[in-house]
């Protein structure tokens, strides 16, 4: 089986998997994935650039926008479901693509991959341009979907970037603004890029959006401040956040977070300046949604009777 992905290469260790027991195969899986954390561990500048380049992108009005296709695609589509609910954005801004569309999500569409075409098209329907970040997920680094619409969302003129598990050839990193390889290894199940690849797709793509929200000001301290209350586990983490971070009982924390609409930053910012709901909403507007940012109470920032005076 020669190949010169590193995906798809045999590894030593597992070449008798099968004459393993169970407790045998569990022991082996789990010393290879002990490797995977250094191996992202080495890609941490260019996980920071591609950072970078998301909170740029969602600070100037575009969007993170992931493309893959099979388990890279599903990893991509839920780190993109999860920003809403942790950190309050609108669900348009951090998007995820996967080739063979939806359905592709819980039934394997293996074939879609194989199309460059439709991944153009996926750029194109989504309005791709210049103020967005699309990062292509592909573990073997091959994938013509995502090739297909990185090369298509460049030509529309978004920032591009792409996450691989094998050495990068020259090309891409001339094609792209960030490239991150974290070179995992072959995998247990000779190209099985659902282990170790796909367990290093998640750390980057965690780390990618955490830091970009971070940056974005929707993490104050280490407590998402940008929570919006949608059910009962948010309503309690939002009443905890408040008590935490104001000194407030639970009671009171209830009244803040019902008077902000259910959101936690509104609420502290209404307690920090002394005002209402929508003054403490203008505040943070002109701070950039940035905690940190808000005036001092009583300077010349916050007008008389609540209002916000000024900008930043």
């Amino acid at each position: 089986m020669l190949d010169d992905r590193l995906t798809e290469q045999r590894n030593p260790e597992s070449e008798a998997v099968d004459e393993l027991t169970t407790l045998e195969i569990v022991e082996l899986v789990n010393r290879e994935d002990a490797k995977v954390a250094a191996a992202v561990g080495c890609e941490a500048q260019a996980i920071a650039r591609a950072a970078d380049l998301a909170a740029s992108a969602l600070r100037g009005g575009g969007r993170l926008i992931y493309v893959g296709a099979g388990t890279s695609g599903r990893l991509g589509v839920l780190d993109a479901a999860e920003m809403p609910p942790t950190y309050g954005t609108d669900p348009a801004i951090v998007r995820g693509v996967i080739a063979g569309g939806p359905s592709a999500l819980a039934r394997s569409c293996e074939g879609a991959e194989d199309d460059p075409g439709a991944g153009a098209g996926a750029m194109e329907r989504l309005r791709v341009g210049a103020r967005d970040f699309a990062l292509g997920i592909a573990a073997s680094g091959t994938t013509p979907y995502v090739h297909g619409a990185l090369e298509r969302a460049r030509e529309l003129g978004a920032a591009t970037g792409i996450l691989l598990c094998t050495p990068p050839p020259p090309a891409l990193s001339d094609a792209h603004d960030v490239v991150i390889a974290p070179l995992t290894g072959p995998e247990v199940v000779t190209g099985s890029t659902r282990m170790k690849a796909g367990t290093a797709t998640k750390l980057v793509l965690n780390s990618i959006s955490t830091a970009a929200m971070i940056r974005m000001g929707k993490v104050h301290g280490n407590l998402m401040v940008d929570l919006r209350v949608t059910c009962a586990k948010l309503q309690d983490r939002g009443e905890r956040i408040l008590m935490a971070t104001l000194g407030v009982g639970r009671g009171q924390a209830r009244e803040l977070l019902d008077e902000a609409e259910g959101h936690v930053k509104t609420a502290l910012a209404m307690r920090r300046l002394g005002v209402g709901a929508t003054h403490a909403r203008a505040a943070l507007d002109r701070a950039g949604g940035v905690l940190a940012e808000l005036p001092e109470p009583g300077t010349s920032a916050v007008g008389a009777g609540g209002g916000v005076a000024g900008g930043r």
